[in-house]
């Protein structure tokens, strides 16, 4: 197994904890593992991206060019990297910010409105964590019990008391992929 994954839009949207998340998941069932974040230079709101490569054997490279999925959650950097998904992989939109009508034929695309739905369970903060749990539902790359049970070493100890309200955000991500 083999999965290059870049989780991509601005700062605050939570995708370097998506990210780490992710990558723990991953050391944690025994897999070779490179998280690597990347920020624009505007201090708040400017492109952030964090990729992701899982592997079971070693890992030659941080840079990935031609991913196996993108999730996206807004639109700047999205539109700049959707074209760079490998043919047959998957893209992640999230419909509450991206709004495209010339969507790829040559990859699975998993439509998500993930802010409308964090707004449902109180918070749109828990939008990255709705998309995370499309992405590994779609992809199963990790174990979802694996997500659950990190999620209290990944978060900050100030904000702990959101970690039931991740595990719901993710479960709502996976219910989304499920149908």
């Amino acid at each position: 197994m083999h999965e290059e994954v870049i989780m991509a839009g601005s700062g605050g949207q939570g995708l370097m904890i998506m990210g780490q998340l992710l990558a723990h998941a991953a050391v944690a069932e025994d897999y070779h593992v490179l998280w690597f974040p990347s920020y624009g230079p505007e201090a708040r709101g400017g492109t952030a991206d964090s990729t992701v490569i899982i592997s079971e054997t070693p890992i030659g490279s941080p840079i990935s060019t031609h991913p196996d999925s993108l999730v996206g959650l807004h639109h700047t950097l999205y539109n700049k990297l959707k074209g760079s998904v490998k043919k047959g992989g998957r893209i992640f939109i999230n419909t509450s910010l991206i709004d495209d009508d010339n969507l790829r034929d040559d990859c699975m695309i998993y439509k998500i409105p993930a802010n409308t739905m964090a707004e449902g369970i109180g918070n749109i903060k828990s939008a990255n964590m709705i998309m995370l749990g499309a992405y590994v539902e779609a992809t199963r790359v990790v174990k979802l019990d694996s997500l659950f049970n990190l999620l209290p070493k990944v978060l900050p100890p100030h904000r702990h008391q959101f970690i039931d309200l991740n595990i719901k955000a993710i479960k709502l991500g996976v219910d989304i992929i499920r149908g």
